[in-house]
């Protein structure tokens, strides 16, 4: 299996963000990993990336409601039309894709 750890850097004031703490897959099959903040309608949201013993990695940034492409790990950030909720989906996770996963609003 691999582990996701996900955890949320919020950038305002005291917002109520909801995310689940620990995903986990088979290499191979898809997941999909959520961050929620019905308190805020996000200009951009960010997904950041580290790896064990390594610095923060931006993979993916997104401005608008829809899907756009995640070229590594490969997947799609898919953003709510409400701005209050995004998912990285990861598409085929690898061993080298267990990590701490930020969301950050």
């Amino acid at each position: 299996f691999i582990s996701f750890f996900l955890f949320l850097a919020v950038a305002v004031g005291r917002a109520q963000v909801q995310q689940e703490p620990l995903a986990e897959t088979s290499e191979g099959t898809s997941i999909n990993i959520t961050c929620s903040h019905p308190g805020i309608a996000a200009d951009s949201i960010q997904w950041y990336q580290q790896r064990s013993h390594q610095s923060l990695q931006l993979i993916a940034m997104g401005f608008r409601p829809g899907e756009k492409a995640v070229p590594e790990p490969p997947g799609t950030l898919l953003i709510a039309a409400d701005r209050r909720s995004s998912a990285l989906c990861l598409s085929w996770p690898r061993q080298g894709d267990a990590a701490v996963y930020y969301c950050a609003v």
